[in-house]
């Protein structure tokens, strides 16, 4: 409505229309992973990054929105966070690690179709590990020494099974793990190596 002046009211924070609500989803999710990934296989996340059809900002907004809902007062616990972005999961079975009970949720993700997304949950809805595993059908890779152990090649599980016995390395960051082992180059000499990974998968080695 016009004022004596004949100029219209300036409108306040609370008529200016609200931006619309975008979904997160199982492709902002894979975003992110891609996105710790990239420190280590740029190369690999770029074409991966292209085979999913989406842009570099895509990918950046995707990682500031998921930071956001980690810190949120408000937000969901993990486990209902998983389950919102990705729909109920493929499989949930009762796991026991030490003397603790959980449920491992796995979901698959389109980007690694012979991995699964997989959840460690405990009965209050705490995550205690989240990372990628190989799918139950899917086949292993054939580990035998330094020269099979190429980025995105096997999760942490299956090296350490590989070349056990493996000590588990502290990550250098949230959701990356390390890994310490012996493991033969392809002429039988015994190398010490020390495995990367991100949400779960080789990303980098070191060996001497």
């Amino acid at each position: 409505m016009p004022t004596p002046s004949g100029k219209r009211p300036a409108r306040g924070p609370a008529e200016r229309p609200a931006k619309a609500h975008v979904p997160f989803t199982a492709l902002d999710l894979q975003l992110v992973l891609l996105r710790r990934m990239a420190d280590h296989n740029p190369d690999l996340v770029e074409d991966a990054r292209r085979e999913l059809g989406v842009s570099l900002a895509r990918m950046r907004d995707a990682n500031k929105r998921w930071q956001a809902m980690l810190h949120s007062p408000k937000g969901r616990r993990a486990a209902a966070r998983y389950r919102s972005v990705l729909g109920e999961p493929e499989s949930a079975t009762a796991r026991r690690v030490g003397d603790l009970d959980c449920e491992a949720r796995q979901w698959r993700l389109p980007l690694w179709p012979g991995l699964r997304f997989e959840v460690l949950a405990g009965p209050d809805g705490q995550v205690w590990n989240e990372w990628l595993v190989r799918a139950p059908d899917a086949e292993p890779p054939r580990l035998r020494t330094t020269a099979d152990l190429v980025p995105w090649s096997c999760t942490v599980d299956e090296a350490a099974r590989a070349f056990a016995p493996a000590r588990p390395l502290e990550g250098t960051a949230p959701t990356r793990w390390g890994l310490a082992f012996t493991a033969p180059d392809p002429d039988g000499t015994p190398r010490q190596v020390v495995a990367e990974f991100t949400w779960g998968l080789l990303q980098r080695t070191r060996i001497s």
